[in-house]
Formats: C-alpha cells, sequence, structure tokens
C-alpha cells in the first residue's frame, strides 16, 4: 500500500486468514488527484515531464505490475490461483461514482478480476477503512494528544530505547498488532464507548482529505454512518505545489517548466529532498531544514540563465530561503510552515464547518490517519481547532492504518450496516399531468392522455441513511414487445429533492441499461422488475421478467456522462 505522504508507487499487501487471501491496493496518489467526473477512457493525463498517456492504460500497467500472482506466492509462500483472492481497492470516499467505476474498470481490463466474477474485487472507501482498523486499537498502538505532549508527530514517550531494546519492542508491537486480523474482539480504547457513541475519522492523504462520521453498535462493533463522507482536495502534495510555486517565485516559471520536461528524473529527485524536509517541519522548530539541489538543477540552471542559483537566490528578495555552499536551499522552519498554511487551512475550515452539523455533536474521539497525519504542524492545528471538545487519536501504524483496516474489510464487508447516500439519485419519468400543480410548459398529450414529462423519480435522497442490502424497486414496461433493450438514464442532484431533472443542479450521471434479449413472452404486457442496491460503496442493479421469472441483465454506465 502506498503511504501518502511519500507518494512513491503503488505497492501491494497480501494477508492470508485461515486459508482466505485478501489483497488490498491503495490507488495512486497523482491518480487521485486527476479522477474526476469528467472521466472517459479516452482521456489523458501528463507525466512529470508533460508526456500524455491514457489515464487507463497508466492505472492499467499499475494492477498488472503490482499484482502479478508470482509475487503473492512468493510474499505467502503458498501458490494459489487468482480463484482463491478477494481483491480490495481503496480509494477516498469523496469520490463519485464515475471514479469508482473506472478502477473497477481498469481492474477488468488488467485482467485481475473477470466481468463474469465481479463480487472478486470490493471497493473499499479509505476513511471507512480506517474506522473498522481503529475500533482494534489497543492502547500501546496509539497516540493521545489530549494525554501526550507530541513533539514531531509524535510523543516523546514513545521512545522505548535504543539499540537491541528498541528492535525487540518494535518487534513486539508488530506481532501484537498483526492480531487484529484474527481476533474477534473490540480494542481496548472501544472498552470506553457506550452504545450510540459517536466519532470522526479524518484520513489526511497525499491528494485528498476525506472524514466520515460514524456511531458504534455494541456488542457486534457494527457502524453506522452518520453524515454523508465529506472533504476536499487538501492532501500533502498541497505542499509541494507551494514549493514548487516558490521556486519559480525564485528561479522563474519558464526555467522550471524547461527543467521538468529536460531532466524528469532531477526534478523527481528534488521532491524526494523536499519530502524528507516536509516530514521535519514542526511548530516548535528553530534549526533550519536544508534541501538538498540535484547537480543537474545546478548546472541546467547556470545553461538556461547564464548565472548560478546562488545568485538568483540573492535577487530573488526571497529572505526566508539561503544558498548553502554545500549545494543546498536553508529554509528557515517559518518558512517552511508557510507552505503548509494554505492546505492546512482548507482543512480546519472543512473540519470547523463539520463540527456545526447537528449530526457531528458529541463526538468522542477524533482518529487522525493517513499518511499526512503524521505532520506535527496539522495535529497542533488540530488541537487548537478542537480545544479539547473530542480526543485526537493518532495510530502508532498511521501509514498503514487504511491498509490494515481494508483487510478487515474484505474479511467482512457487512461491517458498515448503514450508510449515508452522498447525493439524490433518480430517473426521468412520464407522470399524469395535474393542473395547478404541473407547469404548462411540461405537458405532452399522447394518445388523449395529458402527460407531465421530465418528473424527477427520487430513487434515493442525499444524506439519507441506506442500510446494507437495502433495495429500490421499480417496474418498466418495454414501449415494443419486440424491444431487446430498455435504455433509462439516470440523474443526481447535490439538492435532497428535486422535481424535474430539467431543474438547475440535476445532471445526467448515469445509464441503466437492461437486456431483455431472450426473456420474450407471450404476455401483451411485460414488467421487467428493477432493483437497484444503494447501500454499499457502489451503486449495484439487478432486474427480473416478472412474467417468466429470469434474470434480466442489468448495468449501470456512470462513465459515459
Amino acid at each position: 500500500m502506498i503511504d501518502d505522504f511519500r507518494r512513491n508507487m503503488v505497492r501491494s499487501n497480501p494477508i492470508s486468514i485461515m486459508g482466505e487471501e485478501v489483497v488490498v491496493v491503495k490507488e495512486c496518489q497523482y491518480l487521485n488527484v486527476h479522477l474526476d467526473n469528467r472521466l472517459d477512457w479516452r482521456n489523458k493525463s501528463e507525466t512529470v515531464n508533460k508526456k500524455e498517456q491514457s489515464r487507463l492504460l497508466g492505472l492499467n500497467s499499475n494492477l498488472r505490475l503490482a499484482f502479478l500472482l508470482q509475487e503473492l506466492s512468493d510474499q505467502t509462500g503458498s501458490e494459489f490461483d487468482n480463484s482463491n483472492v478477494r481483491w480490495v481497492i481503496t480509494v477516498p470516499a469523496i469520490w463519485k461514482m464515475p471514479a469508482k467505476q473506472f478502477m473497477r474498470e481498469a481492474a477488468y481490463k488488467s485482467a485481475l478480476v473477470s466481468r463474469e466474477n465481479p463480487e472478486q474485487l470490493i471497493i473499499a472507501l479509505e476513511p471507512e477503512a480506517a474506522s473498522i482498523y481503529c475500533r482494534k486499537l489497543r492502547l500501546h498502538q496509539m497516540v493521545d494528544l489530549g494525554t501526550q505532549t507530541t513533539q514531531n508527530g509524535f510523543s516523546p514517550n514513545d521512545n522505548v530505547g535504543s539499540g537491541m531494546t528498541q528492535a525487540k519492542e518494535h518487534a513486539r508491537r508488530n506481532r501484537q498488532s498483526r492480531t487484529f486480523l484474527v481476533e474477534n474482539v473490540i480494542g481496548e480504547l472501544w472498552s470506553e464507548l457506550e452504545e450510540g457513541d459517536r466519532y470522526v475519522v479524518m484520513d489526511c492523504g497525499g491528494g485528498t482529505v476525506d472524514l466520515t462520521v460514524h456511531q458504534i453498535r455494541l456488542p457486534e462493533g457494527h457502524l453506522k454512518e452518520l453524515y454523508k463522507a465529506s472533504g476536499g482536495p487538501y492532501g500533502s502534495i498541497g505542499v509541494d505545489y507551494e514549493f514548487e510555486k516558490l521556486l519559480c517565485k525564485i528561479f522563474g516559471q519558464d526555467f522550471i517548466d524547461q527543467f521538468k520536461i529536460k531532466r524528469p528524473a532531477a526534478w523527481v529527485d528534488l521532491m524526494i529532498a523536499f519530502e524528507s524536509r516536509k516530514r521535519a517541519a514542526a511548530p516548535e522548530r528553530t534549526n533550519p531544514l536544508n534541501i538538498n539541489l540535484p547537480f543537474s538543477f545546478i548546472d541546467y540552471y547556470k545553461k538556461f540563465r547564464g548565472h548560478s542559483v546562488d545568485h538568483a537566490l540573492r535577487k530573488s528578495n526571497v529572505d526566508f530561503v539561503k544558498w548553502s555552499s554545500q549545494g543546498m536551499l536553508r529554509m528557515s522552519p517559518d518558512a517552511m510552515n508557510t507552505l503548509f498554511k494554505p492546505t492546512i487551512d482548507h482543512i480546519i475550515q472543512h473540519l470547523t464547518e463539520l463540527f456545526e452539523k447537528p449530526e457531528v455533536s458529541d463526538i468522542k474521539f477524533l482518529f487522525l490517519v493517513g499518511g499526512f497525519a503524521e505532520s506535527a504542524l496539522l495535529q497542533q492545528a488540530v488541537q487548537n481547532m478542537l480545544q479539547g471538545r473530542s480526543r485526537i487519536i493518532i495510530p502508532h501504524d498511521v501509514g498503514l492504518t487504511i491498509l490494515k483496516g481494508a483487510v478487515l474489510f474484505g474479511l467482512d464487508p457487512s461491517v458498515i450496516k448503514v450508510r449515508r447516500s452522498p447525493l439524490t439519485y433518480g430517473v426521468g419519468v412520464l407522470n399524469r399531468f395535474v393542473e395547478g400543480k404541473h407547469p404548462p410548459e411540461k405537458l405532452l398529450i399522447k394518445d388523449g392522455t395529458r402527460w407531465c414529462t421530465d418528473v424527477f423519480d427520487t430513487f434515493i435522497a442525499a444524506d439519507q441513511s441506506v442500510a446494507l442490502g437495502e433495495m429500490v424497486k421499480r417496474s418498466y414496461t418495454p414501449a415494443k414487445p419486440s424491444q431487446q433493450v430498455i435504455v433509462i438514464h439516470v440523474y443526481c442532484s447535490e439538492k435532497e429533492s428535486a422535481g424535474f431533472i430539467s431543474e438547475p443542479g440535476v445532471r445526467k450521471c448515469g445509464t441503466l441499461r437492461l437486456d431483455v434479449s431472450g426473456t420474450e413472452s407471450s404476455a401483451p404486457r411485460r414488467e421487467i422488475q428493477t432493483l437497484m442496491q444503494f447501500g454499499d460503496t457502489e451503486i449495484r442493479a439487478m432486474a427480473i421478467d416478472v412474467s417468466t421469472g429470469r434474470t434480466v441483465k442489468a448495468s449501470i454506465d456512470f462513465l459515459s456522462h
């Protein structure tokens, strides 16, 4: 699994429990930033040196490389085939359905799983996965910011010695942390929770920050989502963007653009060097932070401008960044903290707005997870915002929290019993026209009957609670007996209710396709009953020909819209 704070490569982590193999993959951070509601297989994304490649091709290649069965066999020490594996792909909770379908389609095209066996792949939401794992926390596996003083993101009391003593303690913790997979128990922290207690999980990754609000159901430890998942593109990559803006201010936008094109490997080296210094930023730090400049940066700048990097720094009027004769940029702690400020401000603003919601009152814990949660600057900002209203808990293995939770989710996807719908979903239908209720411009007269067009038939409303496995039933009839396919457009809106599909804020987001070929019936009126499931991480559809009882192939396409 990729650590969001490092964002270096895609990795897979297989874990075998009682003969069942669960493998988790976390999406690459740069893909995370680029996936949006305008996805299309033909879309291109840029590499660091501005070369274009298909988004699907790039992800497809990652999946092929990351999930070779031979690699899994080598790691687990046993031979098995793909049918023994349940794959789990984790994605940010704020991703819309097109992005989730994009990940599933990439898995199909890479032969990770087949379309004939879609249940073999589960899409897990990252804060949900973290929440599932946090139920298992032991006291030695976490830092409570409310009771300990933090330094560079962790408590000084966490130091368990040096040399062999530290290695033994690390091994002991690793052995105990693995028990979360096989023990059907709740962690020590959960012993402080009572039925109905609420907590927030804030997943601070590289590309996004996702928040989810859960309520505990005892004694099983099942979870109920109290408020729809929220967040935004406020991940640690925002700090990288601020650093790049600083470099542009010092050396010029034109030079930085050309350097990334001509020396892409050196640019990556520079950002890796910045990454290590970024981790060292802390509120009380007084020593400067040194960032190594690659020799190719220094050399290319001299060729590009005709003078040295030192000259550029002296002329830039950026007083808080100095040049070191050892070939390093020397940044003051305040300068580094300034790079964090825009991103952290966005996070705190969103967190403040979330805690003002009625559903988010009386929060007992706030769990900080994800690679960016290691940042002492972010931890302090969250502490200052909450002012002791909730206890802030950080797992020791903060970068692996989502991965471990995703494994638990793969073993038991039913642990989240109730979710909240992020959007209102429905279809456009014809209803009998009612004078005084329906606008005249929606009137359609067909065969002497007055109809109202474009009526929004709501399947589920935004922020509505939906139980796991809950179905929405609708019946449709082919316009002609010989019709082979029924195509129904699905619409969505952020509003909790909509009267017509033509209203502002309502958009076409998907297509429900019912293949009724091979289910011919002698009945004069064929009724196709459609069942749509909204309580999972993905929307699913199935259909039955009522007259024959046969299953009708049903699929929902969100990518074409």
